[in-house]
């Protein structure tokens, strides 16, 4: 269980770091194994200097709390996600997660060589993401098995592109069923990608609590709670048809449950939360929390 930190801000738009130690503190205590940045950590509105600064936050936070760090090298430029790698590791990450490049159309060959650019220089794995599920185009699953065949010590996946559910069975045919990978959807995809064999997954911050719940009812082999708690967060996942929204909303959740002291995002952004929309996220949300907590509590 790795969610996915989401970045606070002051209102004078900059890192709201004692936001960030009560969201880490607080996933800590529900008993993640691991902290991770990724896109809604809106690590695409950041400067170089501020992602650093949030990663060399969240490990001073996360210091002694035997908590994996997972953090996102993504650049446009093989220089860049080599600099923040590099930084990673020496902060202490045990991993990073990197995306393509998203502003510039590659064939496999040039993305092969940006990921093994960072793989040369580094001795942390290295989570390939497929990010189509928000921005750019799908990793070929030829790219992703050249990977694995020359990194598989060393390499995690987590897949994005449509539809995952059958890429990824053919993916775990073609690895003979060792590539280790993460489920991405936010839980969405879960019910159907734990039986095709992922290792973990990476929702974010605002509903770790409920699966972390879906993950241990589907590995007890509690079925009918797994699809209890799957179907308002299905409904709620629904509603965040786009990254900005997907920002909009767990910000919201951050808000409503006390975390975050409010929801302010980085402009500029396209998406506002309408009180009709706020309403059925409530609805949801409360569905959520009682089927999450009902059986903990008889």
């Amino acid at each position: 269980m790795l969610p996915v930190i989401h970045t606070p801000f002051t209102r004078e738009d900059e890192i709201d770091h004692e936001t960030l130690g009560a969201e880490i503190s607080w996933l800590v205590s529900m008993g993640v194994d691991g902290l991770t940045t990724g896109m809604v950590s809106e690590i695409l509105k950041l400067s170089p200097r501020e992602r650093m600064s949030l990663h060399e936050s969240i490990a001073g936070f996360a210091k002694n709390t035997n908590t994996t760090l997972v953090f996102s090298a993504g650049a446009e430029s093989t220089k860049q996600a080599v600099e923040y790698a590099q930084h990673a590791e020496n902060i202490g990450a045990d991993a990073v997660m990197v995306n393509p490049p998203l502003t510039t159309s590659l064939g496999d060959s040039d993305v092969s060589a940006y990921y093994r650019g960072i793989l040369e220089v580094t001795e942390i794995p290295l989570v390939v993401q497929d990010a189509s599920g928000y921005i750019g185009r799908p990793l070929s699953l030829d790219l992703q098995l050249e990977l694995f065949s020359e990194f598989e010590a060393r390499i995690y996946f987590k897949p994005e592109a449509v539809p995952i559910g059958p890429r990824l069975s053919s993916f775990m045919e073609q690895t003979h069923g060792r590539a280790r990978v993460l489920e991405g959807s936010g839980g969405l995809a879960l019910m159907d990608t734990f039986d095709r064999g992922v290792v973990g997954t990476m929702p974010g911050s605002d509903t770790a609590w409920a699966l972390i719940a879906m993950w241990k009812a589907l590995e007890n082999g509690e079925r009918n709670r797994a699809e209890a708690i799957s179907g308002p967060l299905a409904n709620l996942i629904a509603l965040e048809h786009s990254l900005d929204a997907y920002l909009a909303i767990e910000k919201y959740l951050m808000v409503k449950q006390g975390i975050f002291p409010q929801d302010f995002r980085r402009e500029p952004f396209g998406y506002r939360l309408d009180n009709q929309t706020k309403s059925r996220i409530d609805t949801l949300f409360d569905s959520l929390q009682s089927t999450v907590y009902r059986k903990v509590t008889q």
